[in-house]
């Protein structure tokens, strides 16, 4: 992996860059201040522009489909959200050497969620079920089904079965691969989703949600939008509230067993891939993960 990056095929992007662009293509906009975003998240460089603006560009080639997406949708899905998300503003075209889109969208405050910074955790646990609930009743008509745009998520649980099995193997030693391995089986072995596919954000972790005076405020980032199966939406369950919020989730959810079942088998999956992958290069990411296994696994202990 090369230093300082998070894929071997990122690109470097640095402030003189983003401001080149600027100059070329948003002149209105090129005199604003500029600054770099701090942040866990793995596609996109982030910088504010002004007090008011976000600039984001794709890091690697795996994150230039969104950009597209984001732009054509969430204009559309924003008006029936109870959260706020990003509006796209302006869309960037390849140039100054950079050589894919890219996005400038209205900015918005707040710090990224921890259950330090949660007032009353169970609140925001049923912020978030009805946020995703709003989600799943707009119209999915035309919406992308899972694919290479949005990383696969929402796609059938058994098509992550191999990635799974090799992550659980690749970890032995690491956690508890029986329990792990029993987890996942009793995913896999509930019925899967046979309803339309629904909405989906695709990547509901700590890092996409932000808090501001205590509350849930906002869902960023949707690189994993798509329509599918709404069980991969319920992964936040496990790697960011308790087992007694994840109680108050459901409840508010109002979810069949296979599909939380299937939810559990989600935040496993994406938390045993991404582990080994982030954990020299992106710590707070590794952690996210770490705790989703970790909460999985001390809940099938709980129900042994």
């Amino acid at each position: 992996m090369p230093a300082g990056k998070m894929h071997v095929d990122e690109i470097d992007i640095a402030s003189s860059l983003v401001r080149r662009l600027l100059v070329a293509q948003f002149p209105q906009w090129a005199e604003l201040s500029l600054e770099p975003v701090p942040s866990a998240g793995t596609d996109n460089a982030l910088y504010r522009l002004g007090d008011d603006m976000a600039v984001r560009l794709p890091r690697h080639p795996g994150a230039i489909d969104p950009v597209e997406k984001e732009q054509r949708w969430l204009p559309k899905l924003a008006p029936f959200l109870p959260l706020a998300v990003p509006v796209p503003l302006a869309k960037g075209t390849p140039g100054e050497g950079y050589p894919w889109p890219w996005s400038i969208c209205r900015w918005l405050e707040g710090e990224n969620v921890t259950i330090e910074r949660l007032a009353e955790p169970r609140q925001a646990a049923t912020d978030l079920a009805q946020f995703i609930v709003a989600l799943q009743r707009i119209d999915a008509t035309g919406g992308p089904p899972p694919g290479p745009h949005n990383f696969d998520r929402g796609e059938p649980l058994a098509m992550r079965d191999s990635r799974t099995r090799a992550a659980i193997a690749a970890l032995n030693g690491i956690l508890d691969t029986d329990a792990a391995t029993a987890v996942w089986e009793a995913a896999l072995r509930s019925p899967a989703w046979s309803r339309p596919l629904v909405w989906i954000h695709g990547d509901l972790q700590s890092g996409n949600l932000l808090v501001q005076q205590g509350r849930l405020s906002a869902v960023i980032d949707f690189g994993g939008l798509g329509v599918g199966d709404p069980a991969c939406d319920l992964q936040v369950a496990w790697n960011l509230f308790s087992a007694e919020t994840r109680d108050v989730f459901r409840v508010t959810l109002r979810v069949d067993e296979a599909t939380w079942a299937r939810g559990r088998g989600w935040a496993l999956s994406v938390g045993l891939i991404a582990l080994p992958y982030y954990q020299t290069t992106n710590p707070v990411l590794a952690g996210i993960s770490r705790r989703a296994i970790d909460e999985v696994l001390a809940e099938h202990k709980r129900s042994m």
